[in-house]
């Protein structure tokens, strides 16, 4: 048997991998830069956390001097001035407290299913059609509506729909689903596209129809980053005081129907508090009688509002987490 003999030219090159290795010197400079780097990203971080630190604590050293169970179970029925009232108390924000909540849930109501909705029609469904991008510019535009802009509008609607003078918190519920819808829309979508197609094709190879692998596999699927942006709009509107003051109005009483009357809003309370800074007191009034009350009330009622968005994204997490997809290590 003869054998080949392998030429020089047939060996396979040495590579010197020495000459690759970073001197000092670069080591050096690259640990400085990095250090550097870390340091200017930290800075950054302190700075950002400046304003949020400062914030909280302003909002909680004032809000806690009138923030107590009392405060939480009255209304400004029967409250003159700074005097105080047959409880012992100095007024309250039960009613507005109601009337948040319910004038978010109505929002919540309108604008989550159409909000999905659409996200879904311009995932799954579109295909890049010239209705998807005009669907899409007009929910961008949607994002920079002033939120007074969108009080005229429901204010307008409910003048025509029912008539002038009409002040409902249902119609607040429509103002404020106008500035959800868009917030809605475009996290929805981002969390859609994030779904992997192999999911969908996997479904459809198995004879599962569109819908039940939209229903079942890819909203269950995006789930958790769904419900993270609509706590997202929650958090965008629950603050919001024009189109409210325009739609829902502000009354000392507490109204439990969505559908008749005028609402009172933490927001709303807050501003109108705020407006009157203080109170005069007569001489006869005594020591109980409090000038600085209204601002104190307003603290209180923007430190509750504070709660209030806390405890929502509390409930969304646990949400997201018990109904999303469990995956097996």
């Amino acid at each position: 048997m003869s054998t080949v003999e392998q030429s020089p030219m047939d060996k396979a090159p040495v590579i010197d991998f020495d000459k690759f290795k970073p001197s000092r010197s670069h080591t050096a400079a690259r640990k400085r830069k990095d250090f550097a780097m870390g340091l200017l990203i930290g800075l950054a971080f302190i700075v950002a956390l400046i304003p949020l630190i400062s914030l909280l604590w302003t909002t909680i050293s004032n809000g806690m001097k009138r923030l107590n169970l009392n405060f939480l179970s009255y209304n400004m029925s029967g409250v003159i001035g700074g005097k105080p009232t047959p409880s012992g108390g100095y007024g309250g924000i039960l009613h507005a407290i109601i009337g948040t909540l319910e004038i978010t849930l109505g929002a919540m109501v309108i604008s989550v299913p159409i909000g999905l909705m659409c996200a879904v029609y311009l995932v799954e469904y579109s295909n890049r059609s010239g209705l998807a991008k005009s669907v899409s510019l007009l929910v961008d535009v949607m994002s920079g509506i002033p939120s007074i802009v969108a009080g005229l509008f429901a204010f307008s609607m409910f003048t025509i729909i029912a008539g002038p003078g009409t002040i409902n918190g249902f119609e607040g519920s429509v103002a404020l689903s106008l500035l959800m819808i868009p917030t809605v829309v475009k996290s929805s979508e981002e969390m859609l596209k994030v779904v992997p197609n192999d999911l969908r094709e996997a479904s459809y190879a198995l004879g599962v129809t569109k819908q039940r692998t939209i229903t079942k596999i890819v909203l269950r699927t995006a789930l958790p980053g769904i419900v993270s942006g609509v706590i997202l709009a929650i958090a965008r509107v629950i603050g919001e005081t024009a189109p409210l003051l325009m739609t829902a109005g502000y009354i000392a009483t507490t109204n439990m129907n969505l559908f008749s009357g005028q609402m009172t809003t933490l927001p709303v309370y807050a501003y109108q508090q705020y407006s009157t800074l203080s109170v005069t007191c007569p001489a006869s009034a005594g020591p109980s009688c409090v000038t600085s009350i209204p601002m104190e009330r307003a603290w209180a009622a923007a430190l509750m509002l504070i709660l209030i968005v806390l405890l929502l994204n509390l409930i969304g997490r646990i949400v997201a987490k018990v109904f999303a997809v469990k995956t097996e290590r």
